[in-house]
């Protein structure tokens, strides 16, 4: 198979992409390999990126992760002008005679404890990119996950009630590297780094057992955006989450409610009299 760009094709190996000035697409079939809750590997799944758009752009993704950074921002800072801070506006001494340096009131920004000259104000750093460009900047980041196998598929983490020793022993049991030390090598499991974990649909028994766990997030699959997914360096997601991000339930629009028939007076209402009786015959 191979990959294009602006519609010219170029043979690539297998699980690369073709990088053009913005976007990188990508059209070979990515395999990702399906664990248990034990770590071990049961099977794999073939995920085509079509289904996320089968587009990388890192400029887009940027934007989007500036944009939910901004959101975050509380922006309460505040600081005094010269008009706002305590003190006399009162000439600190004359001007002529004295020997000093000329100066007026002490509020100055130029001395201590005075005002902040062009100092920040609490203000709304909040914005909003298109929609179209969030989802798009969203279907990228799951596609990179996949792409720089940091995704990893479980194929049930469903749990009867909320213990943390169970998300913790899962973590420790899927190793993703190997890790050189002094003592030898060492196994890199889950646990050891920042995980985000995609469940479908809100499992409060996975929540509450991994709300404690330093570097662990959840999150229901629907709720998936650019800035978390690629804030946490890996992406545990299980099987049925990943087919409902592969295919998305669309939601039925609700029927059109049919607009009542304005009645008209004078000359029109006459003539929409006339329309209806010749229509009722």
């Amino acid at each position: 198979m191979a990959n294009t760009v602006s519609g010219t094709p170029v043979p690539t190996g297998a699980g690369s992409g073709v990088p053009s000035s913005r976007v990188t697409e990508y059209t070979d079939a990515i395999s990702v390999k399906v664990v248990n809750r034990s770590g071990a590997e049961v099977g794999s799944l073939s995920i085509d990126p079509k289904d996320f758009g089968g587009k990388v752009s890192r400029q887009l993704m940027h934007e989007v992760v500036l944009m939910h950074r901004a959101n975050q921002r509380a922006g309460t800072h505040h600081t005094l002008r010269r008009g706002e801070v305590a003190g006399s506006t009162k000439k600190l001494f004359r001007q002529k005679g004295t020997g000093n340096a000329r100066a007026g009131t002490k509020r100055t920004n130029k001395r201590v404890g005075g005002g902040t000259a062009k100092g920040p104000k609490p203000r709304d750093y909040s914005y909003a990119l298109p929609k179209k460009a969030i989802r798009a900047a969203t279907r990228m980041a799951i596609l990179s996950k996949f792409i720089d196998n940091e995704a990893i598929v479980i194929d049930d983490l469903s749990l009867t009630t909320p213990k943390t020793k169970e998300i913790v022993g899962v973590l420790k049991a899927i190793k993703v590297g190997i890790k050189a030390t002094e003592a030898g090598d060492k196994d890199v499991t889950l646990l050891d780094g920042s995980v985000l974990i995609g469940t479908n649909g809100i499992d409060q028994n996975v929540y509450k057992s991994a709300r404690n766990v330093d570097g662990v997030k959840v999150l229901p699959a629907a709720e998936f955006n650019c800035f978390t997914v690629l804030k946490q360096k890996r992406l545990l997601i299980t099987k049925a989450a990943l087919e409902a991000l592969r295919n998305p339930v669309k939601p039925t629009p609700a029927p059109k409610a049919e607009k009542p028939e304005l009645k008209r007076r004078g000359r029109a209402g006459r003539i929409q009299k006339q329309k209806a009786a010749v229509a009722a015959k």
